[in-house]
């Protein structure tokens, strides 16, 4: 055996190491959420379940308790996915638009404007809390699932325009300028040439902000109210209902099933994330 061999096959085994300790947990909600209690019972953590079933994924989406209601996460997760469907489509629409213009429409301030923005990107969240309640209170929408979608799209806003700026600082200013030159609009030019180039940079930005928006538990917790509660609302309340017996394998099954969206995205779509990010979304 080589020495080049020899380095291969250590950096598998260190490799292959680092992934069974990242999965573990993984591995550990998957086995938990298939047994049933007397399973967990006589079983360990790691064990297999000897009879896999999927009762604990039927309660905790349909029957669970979580407080004083007893739906499961059914209604949390359409509330989810009612919130985020609009909230990302506008966020990364007005983020586009934002960076078209402060990168290719450049007018005095322009650069100012962008740096105040940035001051979005970093902003803790708590700092929001009390004049958002107040603005939502003023707008009619506070408590309410369109109050959330309100929310998540301007807190979207610095980091969808950041990206698709830095982005469309890498396209041709030659480009824009024969289209005005063939009198093409401002409007035109976006939606016929600037849009359909920006494929790689939307699929970083969709899945960013599906993720953030899907994953959000401060913002739903303070903003939604009892029939607006989204997904993560739902998983804490299932999580912290008390009982006479503690159902690990139902949580692990509704932590699961409020993981599964942002999963698919990540395994359907991951590839496309990491070829939009080097093709320009952290650059400029």
């Amino acid at each position: 055996m080589n020495r080049l061999t020899l380095h291969r096959l250590l950096l598998w085994a260190v490799l292959l190491i680092f992934a069974a300790w990242f999965l573990t947990p993984l591995y550990v909600m998957v086995v938990t959420s298939l047994k049933d209690a007397e399973q967990l019972r006589v079983g360990h953590l790691l064990s297999l379940p000897t009879a896999p079933t999927l009762d604990a994924w039927s309660k905790a989406w349909s029957s669970a308790c979580t407080g004083v209601q007893c739906e499961g996460l059914q209604p949390f997760f359409w509330n989810s996915v009612i919130t985020v469907v609009p909230a990302v489509l506008v966020s990364t629409l007005l983020g586009a638009l934002n960076g078209y213009v402060l990168s290719k429409w450049k007018f005095p301030g322009s650069e100012t404007l962008f740096a105040f923005m940035l001051f979005g990107v970093f902003m803790p969240m708590q700092v929001v809390l009390l004049p958002m309640s107040q603005v939502l209170g003023w707008l009619g929408i506070a408590s309410s699932v369109w109050g959330l979608v309100f929310v998540h799209v301007l807190a979207g806003i610095p980091s969808t325009t950041l990206f698709f700026r830095n982005y469309y600082v890498g396209l041709p200013d030659e480009l824009i300028k024969a289209a005005m030159l063939d009198g093409a609009s401002f409007w035109q030019i976006f939606c016929r040439i600037v849009l359909p180039l920006s494929t790689p940079i939307l699929v970083v930005t969709l899945i960013w902000q599906f993720t953030n928006i899907w994953n959000d538990f401060l913002y739903g917790v303070v903003f939604s109210g009892a029939d607006s509660k989204p997904i993560t609302v739902g998983l804490n309340n299932l999580a912290n209902t008390s009982s006479s017996v503690k159902e690990y394998h139902v949580d692990m099954a509704a932590a699961l099933i409020a993981a599964m969206p942002t999963l698919i995205v990540y395994i359907v779509a991951g590839k496309f994330f990491v070829r939009g990010l080097t093709a320009g979304a952290v650059k400029g």
